[in-house]
């Protein structure tokens, strides 16, 4: 038996619905220095750029490419950061307060002063990235995080070998 009426129609709909892509136009703005809260960034290649003090609160930046941006004083909270590429990017004093990193690679990532209260770091590569002046972070935050010895952190506070 196949369905019919009006549920069948809003089923073929949703199947048929486009992903939620990246916004090119957005990408455009942001790499030429805007503030985009709430942005669809998604695998956005911003390497290499110096954006500082920008406000990507919210922003969808999953998969983006971030290594050896400066990105001083960011506004990433809430954002969804998973899966970034952010090798041997700056971001001193950024806000991760509140953003999904799982699975973020920060390797060999600047860090100092960044805030971290309520992140998710589930997965995250944090291998040589110093972060020994880094706030808000927590021991069961690292717990969920990888990280090596050169990966420096607040004191006390250790993070598991990748």
């Amino acid at each position: 038996m196949r369905p019919s009426g009006p549920l069948a129609l809003l089923a073929v709909m949703l199947l048929a619905a486009p992903a939620a892509a990246q916004n090119a136009g957005q990408i455009s703005q942001v790499r030429a220095g805007a503030h985009c809260p709430k942005c669809n960034l998604f695998q956005a290649n911003l390497g290499g750029l110096t954006l500082t003090g920008k406000n990507l609160s919210g922003a969808r930046l999953r998969q983006a490419d971030l290594s050896l941006t400066i990105m001083n004083r960011t506004n990433f909270s809430g954002a969804d950061l998973r899966d970034v590429e952010a090798y041997g990017g700056v971001f001193s004093s950024a806000n991760f307060a509140g953003a999904d990193l799982t699975n973020a690679s920060f390797v060999g990532t600047y860090l100092e002063g960044a805030n971290f209260r309520g992140a998710r770091l589930s997965g995250a590569n944090l291998s040589g990235a110093e972060m020994d002046r880094a706030r808000g972070l927590t021991q069961t935050q690292l717990n969920q995080a990888c990280g090596d010895r050169a990966t420096r952190l607040p004191g006390g506070l250790r993070i598991p070998a990748c």
